[in-house]
């Protein structure tokens, strides 16, 4: 008899299950006993596919910021670098919002107990700022930023969007002054905080809110610019 195919979407299946053990019980519950019933297979699966549980987790976290780049690398620039700050904002949330589970483990806010996120894995996804980067540098090359700093700029904004998403997911922002409310709020107060102007910014945030579709829409349903 020849050997049972692999499941080519169990590695993926184990780590959505490990992420919602995580957030939603806590370090304790993630066993190979409970992360293999939970989807259905074997304990030594978790063996097979990442060693142990320490690598099933790092697995994880690298995944969340692939999917992240993933999302953000569909927003195209544009002669608008200011707008295209703001359509990442969106794509940024839209990402979280998808796959909050995976965000917070990303980050840490998971207890993660004894399994311990390394430096190297908290700096890892420092590759999905590059497109946030390109934007403020291209607003400063257009005097619409004053800043020549871009990496502190483009860090600041990131600070200020994570902690927004973060609560989010939360739930601590509720009416009048929800998260959809305090989103475009915030997204002005970057971007006007870098020294662009009132009226500059309002016309980008409107053409971003155009694109939000795009940036919203799941990741498997986003199909990569022809041109």
């Amino acid at each position: 008899m020849s050997p049972r195919p692999a499941d080519p979407l169990l590695p993926t299946a184990l780590m959505e299950a490990a992420a919602t053990l995580l957030a939603q019980e806590g370090a304790g519950a993630l066993t190979t006993r409970r992360l293999a019933a939970a989807v259905g297979t074997s304990t030594s699966a978790v063996y097979t596919h990442f060693g142990g549980m320490d690598d099933l987790v790092r697995a994880l976290v690298h995944e969340g910021f692939a999917r992240l780049h993933r999302r953000m690398s569909r927003v195209r620039a544009t002669a608008d670098p200011v707008c295209d700050i703001m359509t990442l904002g969106y794509a940024y949330r839209a990402n979280a919002l998808e796959y909050p589970q995976v965000y917070l483990v990303m980050f840490g806010s998971s207890a993660l107990g004894g399994f311990a996120l390394a430096d190297e894995d908290r700096q890892h996804g420092r590759y999905t700022l590059e497109s946030l980067m390109d934007g403020v540098a291209r607003a400063v090359a257009i005097g619409r930023f004053r800043s020549d700093d871009v990496a502190l700029v483009a860090q600041q904004m990131w600070i200020a969007l994570h902690g927004l998403v973060t609560l989010d997911l939360g739930g601590y922002l509720v009416d009048p002054y929800d998260a959809d409310a305090c989103f475009e709020a915030q997204l002005r107060a970057v971007a006007l905080g870098a020294g662009d102007d009132v009226r500059a910014v309002a016309t980008s945030l409107a053409k971003a809110r155009r694109r939000k579709a795009g940036a919203d829409a799941p990741l498997e349903e986003l199909v990569t610019p022809s041109r």
